[in-house]
């Protein structure tokens, strides 16, 4: 029991560090910190308002929305007590019985408090109401009532803009834990595995790549984040893939890949990150959406293919069986790009006279003919 214990937290330890390391987690979250950002660029913040709330979590957001709405009652309230007590409206003034009060049953600050309540949220419980006996009075409902409508739009705008975002359609798009590398079609490749786990289709997709290294130029600069260009494509290309089953996307492993100069055993020792990013556009609401995920070393399997994962019934009926997607087979494969591409060159005929390898030397002892 200790030992299972103990294994489980070596793990959720190691998880958590591996979470560190990335730039980008498996579920697309960017984890990286600004440090040092002038002040004036933090006001930059407040100018665009709605993005930042909108990227506000839900704990904070809601915490804001609650302490301007009581703000905004209670502010109001005063104001409602401060014009009854200058009229004499309360009770501990003891009005006659033919006074007409600013607001009727306003005799307090809690009864003003609920006053406010129901003019900025329109509750018209008709217990309460504004006279004309007093012209502040009204003009204070005229001003609440235009500042609770712009409160109740700004926020209502947010949650909707906060529900509707493409981020949330983003969960129903996912990766393979890992990513394989074996032959395809007489060519070595990178293989990673896509799902859309909704009916409704992402319609003009585009998938492409990201290896995220520290290199250091021929002038000594250390880049620390350089990124390189990886292109994926399926069978039937890389731009409007038809998206209705899960994916085999595929990048080429060729003299110009950066996975060129890698092998089996020198993969692990590699320090890099894949980034895979699919952009597309929501079939449903029209809207744009990228999801992202990454790869580590580690995290890539040399010599190996997706298990199949579609099949079709006797009737007819195509189905995916999700158990097998993040399965993987073992497949022959050589140990390196370019042991493949020279295992492959001496597999075919030769095509340049320079490079013959059926060419034979002969031995045979040169015959005189001019019988000297």
């Amino acid at each position: 029991m200790f030992q299972n214990l103990r294994k489980h937290f070596a793990d959720h330890v190691a998880e958590r560090q591996t979470r560190r390391s990335r730039l980008v987690s498996k579920d697309g979250q960017c984890n990286i910190e600004l440090g040092h950002v002038e002040e004036k660029n933090r006001m930059a913040f407040l100018s665009d308002i709605w993005t930042t709330f909108l990227d506000m979590r839900w704990r904070y957001k809601m915490t804001i929305f609650n302490v301007v709405f009581l703000g905004s009652w209670f502010i109001f309230a005063v104001f409602y007590y401060v014009i009854a007590y200058v009229h004499g409206d309360l009770l501990e003034f003891d009005p006659p019985q033919n006074h007409t009060p600013c607001v009727f049953n306003v005799f307090g600050l809690t009864s003003a408090f609920l006053f406010s309540i129901e003019t900025q949220m329109t509750t018209g419980y008709g217990y309460r109401c504004v006279t004309s006996e007093c012209g502040i009075a009204v003009f204070v409902v005229v001003v609440q009532t235009i500042v609770g409508t712009f409160i109740n739009a700004f926020i209502g705008g947010i949650m909707v803009a906060k529900f509707a975002r493409p981020i949330k359609r983003t969960k129903t798009i996912t990766f393979s834990k890992t990513a394989v590398i074996g032959n395809h079609k007489g060519k070595l490749c990178l293989f990673i595995r896509v799902a859309n786990l909704r009916k409704s289709l992402l319609i003009k997709n585009y998938i492409y790549g990201k290896l995220l290294k520290t290199t250091v130029t021929p002038e000594g600069e250390t880049i620390v984040l350089d990124q390189v260009d990886i292109d994926f494509v399926v069978d039937a290309g890389k731009e409007n893939m038809f998206f209705i089953c899960p994916l085999t996307i595929f990048h080429i492993i060729d003299s110009s890949s950066p996975f060129f100069d890698m092998s089996i055993d020198t993969l692990a020792q590699q320090e890099f990150e894949l980034v895979v990013f699919l952009d597309g556009t929501m079939e449903s609401t029209s809207t744009c959406c990228q999801v992202r995920t990454s790869y580590l070393p580690k995290e890539i399997q040399w010599g190996y293919r997706f298990a199949p994962i579609a099949s079709k019934s006797k009737q007819g009926k195509y189905s995916v069986d999700f158990s097998n997607f993040n399965k993987t087979v073992a497949v022959p494969t050589p140990h390196c790009a370019f042991c493949f591409l020279d295992e492959k060159g001496h597999g075919e005929e030769p095509k340049k006279g320079y490079d013959n390898a059926a060419f034979q030397h002969s031995t045979e002892t040169p015959t005189d003919d001019t019988g000297m």
